[in-house]
């Protein structure tokens, strides 16, 4: 087994962790607890990368990107993560907020939806999460109604991030048909659709703000159904497993600029005459931080080795998320427990950090979610964690 990089994803890290020192640390004093950043500084961001090679680095060759795989992505997440500003948790300065769903589309819907997102002109959002349908999606209430040829929609999402500045939505809704249950269909619903709009937005503990979306006798065009009538749920799964890839990264970027404070504060911070770095209670916390870093970190490229080959991976990405963003919180409460009272402080990026780990183990399906998937996936012995298991 090679455990390293290839020179190429080397080369990759280096280069964005120049970008995110140079171009992305100087906004963090400024936007680090705003849900957003505004559009003209994204966009001249968006620029920045695109003239540098970036942009679209991990979406196919075949729609215009640079062909790199997940662990590639993963590479650049990890890097994106470290800064504290909203944009890069989720990082659409290098890609667009995309998800593989409308790769299942058909060539009208790829040429409508897919390359606009592609190329940065769109922006879309991702509608699963209902008030009654969070971890248990199989309570959805949201209904698409055949009529004609076209589905009314009616029903209610709430959590949605990005949704006011959507330009059109993947909607998931349960299907009727000839008054039939068909599962549920994902469907692609323009912005200005009427009957479709915003309620009210979430303030959260962390500074993301996502939204409610209200669907009132919502018409569509049957044409607007994703991979077909009732393949919804299947649609959903790959989307939530790259999701929940996702957060493996992000967390570990996030929990290695952690450690990086604890370590330097540990070794410049003296009481009664001694470094901190000297107290065993320390060395423990810096031991077991750096010990669960590396093992998040192996988990996450493991997994996204599967899904470069093809394998299945859904466990594994349950796995990811569980462990990493579990990883997140211990390791930002330990840092914030060797700063001491700085460490709660706004002097230092720490408070905000927990707070963002912290509201990480609830979205994209709980931590007590992703045990009950892997649980029942081994019990079952549908699914196992296998190095080879296809």
């Amino acid at each position: 087994m090679d455990f390293e990089l290839p020179s190429e994803l080397r080369q990759l890290r280096d280069s964005t962790r120049r970008f995110v020192a140079e171009a992305l640390m100087p906004l963090e004093a400024r936007y680090a607890n705003e849900p957003d950043i505004p559009d003209d500084v994204r966009r001249g961001l968006q620029d920045q990368a695109k003239a540098l090679g970036f942009w679209a680095f991990d979406l196919p060759e075949s729609v215009g990107g640079g062909g790199i795989g997940a662990v590639g992505r993963c590479v650049v997440f990890e890097e994106l993560a470290r800064c504290n500003v909203p944009a890069f948790r989720a990082p659409t300065v290098f890609t667009p907020y995309l998800g593989p769903v409308l790769f299942h589309g058909d060539a009208r819907q790829q040429a409508q939806y897919l390359m606009p997102v592609v190329r940065g002109d769109k922006r879309t959002c991702f509608a699963l999460t209902e008030a009654e349908a969070g971890s248990d999606p199989a309570g959805m209430k949201t209904t698409a109604v055949a009529d004609g040829g076209d589905f009314v929609i009616n029903g209610a999402k709430i959590f949605i991030t990005g949704a006011d500045k959507a330009d059109f939505v993947q909607l998931f809704a349960r299907t009727r048909v000839d008054g039939k249950d068909q599962g549920v269909s994902c469907f692609l619903v323009d912005r200005g659709t009427p009957g479709m709009r915003l309620g009210q937005s979430f303030d959260l503990m962390s500074p993301d703000k996502p939204w409610e979306l209200l669907f009132e006798n919502v018409r569509v065009a049957a044409s607007q159904v994703v991979g077909g009538v009732g393949q919804g749920w299947q649609l959903a799964r790959e989307f939530l497993d790259a999701g929940r890839l996702s957060h493996g990264p992000k967390a570990i970027g996030r929990a290695q600029r952690a450690l990086d404070l604890a370590i330097a504060y540990a070794n410049t911070r003296h009481t009664f005459g001694q470094p901190l770095a000297q107290r065993q209670a320390i060395q423990w916390m810096i031991a077991d931080s750096t010990v669960e870093l590396h093992a998040a970190r192996t988990l996450v490229h493991h997994a996204a080795w599967k899904a470069e080959q093809g394998l299945n991976y859904h466990l594994e990405a349950s796995a990811v998320k569980l462990f990493a963003d579990d990883m997140l919180v211990r390791v930002v409460d330990r840092a914030i427990q060797i700063h001491g009272g700085v460490g709660l402080s706004r002097e230092l990026p720490l408070e905000l950090m927990f707070r963002d780990a912290r509201s990480r183990t609830i979205t994209e399906g709980s931590s007590e979610m992703q045990r009950t998937i892997i649980a029942t996936g081994v019990l079952s012995g549908r699914e196992r964690v296998d190095r080879f298991d296809t």
